[in-house]
């Protein structure tokens, strides 16, 4: 990139989360164009053109990248196809940031970047890290506002799962998919929390972990109990989390209480805080929050293709929260197909 030149981007997927990439692209309009957006629905397509400024549609993936001259794609596609479309853009020598997981299995992934050559970079867009309140908790355990850590503990509540008095359930209103996924509560939400939780806290390993499945509109699990052990110096990280929870909110929220011989640091929803030798209390708009991450992560893609920082969701960290997932799928025991309730 020479100059004040815009880089050319190309959208894969104009789906669901395509909604909220859009407009973290657009605040980065003086340094990323978005010249073009594929899809194989017309429908999907139509719904974000109506909505976004983007030149050119296509909806076939192939045809965008012959077409077009691209110097990057964002692929907001489902799981399943993550490793072809990746393929597809690193033969074309492009910068590539894809939705998390890079692939639907730990040895997928492994195989995948094993196979990759070529002058692009890529990125995981994991954005649960780059939500404000995380950034901040980070500054504060930076700071030392907690001391030795002892302890960790972390929930993510949801009735989501419960039918109502009409049979629906909210979570699989809101994310229909849900009910096929073979992998549903570790690899599509509690990866985030994983990552999250690396970010904070440095590396770890699974200790134990067993994992549930609440109905029979659902294949996979939506109920997991896990502990982590962290490498450095062993302080145990507790995590429970469950879909089919009775007094829960349908919308889940993070919980995350981290005892420290300082202090006391526990973000609970949107509302940050520290107890102990010093008290901080912050509050987070939701909506602000969200949208905030997704712009967060494509600013900071940017940035690390202008080499301004290191790229922090690059392939060789983010195998090891994908590693994280396959430990916890392997020690739980859990087999969709075996698991009749």
């Amino acid at each position: 990139m020479m100059g004040t030149e815009r880089r050319r981007i190309g959208i894969v997927g104009a789906g669901w989360v395509s909604a909220y990439h859009l407009p973290a692209w657009m605040r980065q309009s003086e340094r990323a164009e978005v010249v073009a957006i594929a899809d194989p629905s017309p429908s999907a397509i139509e719904a974000r053109l109506a909505a976004f400024d983007i030149a050119r549609n296509y909806t076939s993936v192939q045809a965008m990248l012959d077409a077009e001259q691209l110097d990057a794609v964002d692929i907001c596609a489902p799981r399943e196809f993550h490793v072809e479309l990746v393929r597809l853009a690193a033969a074309k020598g492009l910068n590539i940031i894809c939705q998390k997981p890079l692939a639907p299995s730990y040895g997928e992934a492994v195989d995948l970047l094993a196979s990759l050559s070529g002058r692009g970079r890529l990125m995981i867009h994991e954005n649960w890290r780059f939500r404000a309140y995380y950034r901040r908790l980070k500054a504060w355990l930076d700071e030392g506002l907690a001391g030795e850590i002892r302890h960790v503990q972390f929930e993510f509540l949801s009735s989501g799962m419960i039918a109502d008095s009409e049979g629906r359930r909210p979570a699989l209103i809101r994310q229909p998919f849900f009910r096929t996924q073979e992998r549903l509560l570790v690899m599509e939400v509690m990866i985030h929390h994983l990552d999250t939780l690396r970010y904070l806290l440095g590396e770890m390993e699974v200790v134990s972990a067993r994992l549930e499945r609440s109905n029979r509109d659902i294949v996979a699990e939506d109920v997991a109990s896990v502990v982590l052990r962290r490498l450095s110096d062993g302080v145990l990280v507790t995590i429970n989390a469950n879909l089919a929870v009775h007094g829960a909110p349908p919308a889940p929220r993070d919980h995350l209480r981290i005892f420290g011989a300082r202090g006391t640091l526990e973000l609970n929803g949107n509302l940050l805080s520290a107890e102990g030798a010093q008290q901080r209390r912050e509050s987070f708009d939701p909506d602000e929050t969200y949208q905030g991450a997704y712009d967060a992560t494509i600013a900071h893609f940017l940035d690390s293709l202008d080499g301004k920082v290191a790229m922090e969701t690059s392939p060789g960290d983010n195998i090891k929260t994908l590693a994280l997932v396959e430990d916890i799928y392997r020690l739980s025991r859990f087999d969709p197909g075996r698991n009749p309730l």
